[in-house]
């Protein structure tokens, strides 16, 4: 933690813990209090590379179905156009479109099992 990013170490040990300076405690007392930090932490979260917690996630969601319901009683949601844009797929980059690849025959795709399985180009 401490290599990641020092300073959100020393932030979220001062929020949580009152510690202004984790180096003055023993190393097996600072790196137990560092492990017990919350998953949202900014370290933790920085860690996994999540930029928003569950609750700011679930925030959004909410707003993006009121929107919804708010756009289905206007004249533009009967009649489908200027869908209004989701917060939540805005925070996430995921634009609702799989990535989906498909083969020309079954030869194409025995050919990407191979590979994946062993390795090889078949």
């Amino acid at each position: 933690m401490k290599k990641l990013d020092e300073d959100l170490l020393i932030c979220d040990m001062a929020e949580t813990y009152g510690v202004l300076d984790y180096r003055v405690l023993p190393l097996t007392l600072s790196a137990s209090l560092a492990y017990g930090l919350r998953s949202n932490s900014r370290i933790k979260m920085k860690m996994f590379g999540i930029n928003y917690d569950m609750n700011q996630m679930m925030m959004a969601g909410m707003l993006d179905r009121l929107s919804l319901l708010v756009y289905a009683k206007t004249k533009d949601g009967q009649k489908g156009k200027n869908y209004p844009k989701m917060l939540v797929r805005e925070l996430t980059g995921n634009d609702g479109k799989e990535k989906v690849s498909g083969f020309k025959s079954g030869e194409d795709f025995m050919k990407m099992r191979a590979k994946i399985l062993g390795g090889k180009d078949g």
